[in-house]
């Protein structure tokens, strides 16, 4: 498991989009963009249908989480994170109100998450590699020898 930087994290709980990569039945890619936050060291994401995505994850828990950090105009590239992670999914009571605390970030603090309350999914993402231009990744120096990037 991979070490959720304070830089990564911080750009988490700032409500980056985030594309969501999983590997359809035929080997295809699948992406979506979905709302996610922190629960401790994992990275969640909630759910109120049982979407491709999620089957998608039940059959193949290798998934990519991609987004960007904030734009900086001077840079070539402007930082972002490529995080390769294994999935989770969990059938939740609580899906609805994890929604709800994303609406008021991702929204606005009066918002209120525009679905029905009710049962849900909640998917936890469990890192294994972090890529991306950005201070949460380790420069090469910095990695064990032999270790990919």
């Amino acid at each position: 498991m991979a070490t959720l930087s304070s830089e990564l994290r911080e750009l988490i709980v700032g409500g980056p989009l985030a594309h969501l990569s999983t590997i359809n039945e035929d080997g295809s890619p699948q992406v979506t963009v979905i709302w996610i936050g922190l629960d401790g060291d994992e990275i969640v994401s909630g759910h109120m249908s049982h979407h491709r995505k999620l089957r998608n994850i039940e059959r193949d828990p290798r998934v990519v989480l991609s987004f960007l950090g904030p734009r900086e105009h001077s840079a070539v590239l402007s930082p972002y994170a490529v995080l390769r992670a294994r999935a989770r999914v969990e059938p939740s009571d609580e899906a609805w109100d994890l929604l709800n605390r994303f609406t008021k970030l991702y929204m606005s603090p009066e918002d209120e998450f525009p679905a029905p309350k009710g049962p849900g999914y909640i998917v936890r993402y469990t890192v294994e590699r972090i890529g991306g231009v950005g201070p949460w990744v380790l420069k090469s120096s910095d990695r064990t020898p032999g270790t990919p990037t």
